[in-house]
């Protein structure tokens, strides 16, 4: 499988999942923003070398659903996971299929936040590491990552002589 369970003392790496993770956001209409906090489960994108030569104390994460989640509030249909997002069609999603230790998920690359590392390291050592992704398919992840962010779009598509 695609997961591992690193131990407890084992430092955080890229593609590490970390559940009951607090993420700031802002909350409100305009004018009336409140900040707020909420649980979530993340996985770290920040290069694993980085976090081994402690390069990194700013960790950059993307919040992880449980995909059934998304379905019963309607945001996904099964047929978009089956077909679309577990082959890795959709911009800016990732598919986690389920092992062990996780339910079928997605990554929302494009629900990014940057967190302090003894933040993700204190919940780590309080057990909130659920499991790893290993490589290749930590690489995976980091490539469609790269892709969702560095796309170049045309404002217009080109003319074709078909099309005069």
């Amino acid at each position: 499988m695609i997961y591992q369970i690193p131990p407890v003392e084992e430092p955080i790496s890229q593609g590490d999942i970390i559940d009951n993770c607090a993420i700031l956001f802002w909350d409100g209409s305009v004018g009336e923003l409140q900040p707020a906090t909420v649980r979530v489960r993340v996985i770290i994108l920040t290069q694993a070398c980085d976090l081994a030569q402690s390069k990194a104390e700013r960790i950059l994460v993307a919040v992880v659903h449980n995909a059934q989640h998304l379905v019963d509030r309607g945001l996904l249909n099964p047929g978009l996971i089956r077909d679309h997002l577990r082959h890795h069609r959709v911009y800016g999603w990732y598919f986690l299929p389920a092992g062990d230790v996780l339910r079928e998920s997605v990554v929302d690359l494009r629900d990014l936040h940057t967190l302090q590392r003894p933040m993700l390291e204190h919940g780590v050592k309080l057990g909130s590491r659920i499991c790893r992704i290993v490589t290749p398919y930590r690489e995976h992840l980091a490539q469609h990552f790269a892709t969702t962010y560095s796309r170049i779009g045309l404002p217009l598509p080109y003319e074709t002589e078909a099309a005069r």
